[in-house]
């Protein structure tokens, strides 16, 4: 889905494919990506999502999002939602409470599933850098 600009009120166009016209801007996956993304995602055990389909605040460019969100709730396996942005978009459409685990930490939950180390993680963990309590005056 295409919009002349980022407004509830541009002008609208589905297209097929991913070439956006000059002047366009591309702004959510249409019904037939959505469809695809539903069905995949039925099929999955585990289904890991980071970031809406579009500019979802928007009406002409939130069913993408609304439709991908809707089969995440919907899906038989575990589920995550990470980032702000996946979380307001689970709220906007009334889902937070169908998804197995929603956290704002969009990029750093990818980093964690990619087992990248996270210098808070491995504080949590007790392998990060041992740090005494500061005391008054500001030495530790």
């Amino acid at each position: 889905m295409i919009g002349d600009r980022l407004g509830a009120d541009a002008e609208v166009r589905a297209i097929d494919g991913v070439d956006v016209p000059e002047g366009w801007i591309g702004l959510d996956i249409g019904k037939r990506t959505a469809e695809r993304y539903a069905a995949a995602i039925e099929r999955a055990g585990t289904v890991f999502w980071n970031g809406p389909m579009g500019a979802f605040e928007l009406p002409p460019f939130a069913a993408g999002t609304r439709a991908v969100a809707a089969a995440i709730a919907d899906a038989p396996g575990t589920t995550v939602a990470g980032g702000g942005d996946s979380v307001s978009a689970l709220r906007s459409v009334g889902l937070t409470d169908k998804v197995t685990h929603v956290s704002t930490g969009g990029g750093a939950s990818l980093e964690l599933i990619e087992g990248k180390s996270l210098p808070g993680v491995e504080v949590l963990d007790g392998r990060g850098p041992s740090r005494s309590p500061r005391t008054p005056g500001g030495r530790g």
